[in-house]
């Protein structure tokens, strides 16, 4: 109890800085870290879902996981959050995948995180990335969080092939468009009412109809993934709300029947909808996140230092760089003096974890 305690009245640091994709795309990336004079247990990576972004709507993961000793990453994938791009565009869902996988991998192979667990850490479509990513390299992660994740179409809502026959004939005409028919997903998908408007006045999350290409895109990503649950092979624990209606329960029931990890956990909550860690009341929030970081601790310690043979990194300090034949080859940090890259003066801040 003495422990928990503690942890709620941690300070957390955190900073943010901006990155250049192999593409040229400015991307914007943050962290949370303990500010403890004991460097975090684990390394967690944040793949944030469609339309969402890491610097307002996941602080609050950020802070409590880092306040449990964890340092936490982020990154805005291009079109979202504060990166460049066209606002909540997906040309191509792998572009995606290899920004995130150069990222992540960076920061893991600084000299100080090298020896440390890594964990991918997804909700929603970030379920998707992260599975993404844990098949492009699938002994590099020590593990997976995967709320309410996006690995199938459930067959309430999947689309008749004719359907998106006829889109996919358009979507080279008109990739940009927004004529996608949705409902409000905001409504459908965090019950606090208070916490619901707060999202709904964050600017930073796009909240329009999605556009054609991209809708394809997620199509396509859920049905490939969908195919291939099978391959998922790391430790995961998945976790849903029993009454979500944006991601279908049934969606992290056939995950967890499906793969092929010998270390896999789910749990469904009663009553809760799609946003378990950000939408809740507050009562429900800390249970969840009480389950996350239970799940994390017990594997935390892991025998990491034998992990460096696994992958190979060109060292520029304690900047990692994509090898040419990468998928994101050519991609490079836009550091500038001090902490930030933000207009922030390069100062630290400090969220209390309460």
């Amino acid at each position: 109890m003495l422990a928990g305690a503690v942890a709620e009245h941690m300070e957390v640091e955190y900073r943010e800085e901006y990155i250049r994709n192999s593409r040229g795309v400015r991307l914007f990336t943050c962290r949370w870290l303990p500010t403890s004079s004991s460097s975090p247990k684990a390394l967690v990576f944040l793949c944030h879902g469609y339309g969402m972004e890491c610097s307002g709507f996941m602080k609050g993961c950020g802070t409590k996981l880092a306040a449990a000793g964890f340092g936490v990453f982020g990154l805005d994938y291009e079109g979202h959050g504060r990166s460049m791009g066209a606002r909540c565009y997906i040309k191509k869902f792998d572009n995606i995948v290899a920004d995130c996988d150069w990222f992540f991998k960076s920061v893991c192979g600084s000299s100080e995180n090298q020896d440390k667990c890594r964990f991918l850490y997804g909700e929603s479509m970030g379920g998707a990335v992260a599975l993404l990513l844990h098949r492009k390299d699938p002994t590099f992660w020590d593990g997976a969080v995967l709320v309410a994740p996006m690995c199938k179409i459930s067959e309430k809502v999947k689309p008749h092939p004719v359907v998106v026959n006829l889109l996919t004939r358009i979507e080279e005409i008109i990739p940009k468009w927004k004529i996608v028919p949705t409902k409000d997903v905001i409504d459908s998908a965090f019950k606090d009412p208070i916490k619901r408007e707060e999202i709904r006045n964050n600017k930073l999350i796009y909240q329009d109809k999605p556009r054609l290409k991209t809708a394809l895109e997620l199509l396509r990503t859920s049905m490939n993934l969908e195919s291939s649950l099978t391959m998922v092979t790391l430790p995961f624990f998945v976790l849903h709300g029993e009454a979500d209606t944006v991601t279908d329960p049934e969606v992290s029931r056939a995950l967890y029947e499906r793969a092929g990890s010998s270390d896999k956990t789910i749990k469904l909550y009663p009553g809760m909808w799609h946003g378990l860690t950000a939408g809740e009341p507050d009562d429900n929030v800390e249970a969840v996140f009480a389950d996350i970081i239970a799940w994390l601790d017990r594997r935390s310690v892991c025998g990491a230092h034998d992990r460096v043979d696994r992958w190979q990194m060109k060292a520029n300090g304690d900047v990692w760089n994509a090898s040419p034949d990468s998928p994101v080859g050519g991609g490079r940090w836009s550091r500038r003096p001090g902490r930030f890259l933000c207009g922030w003066k390069g100062r630290t801040q400090h969220h209390s974890a309460m």
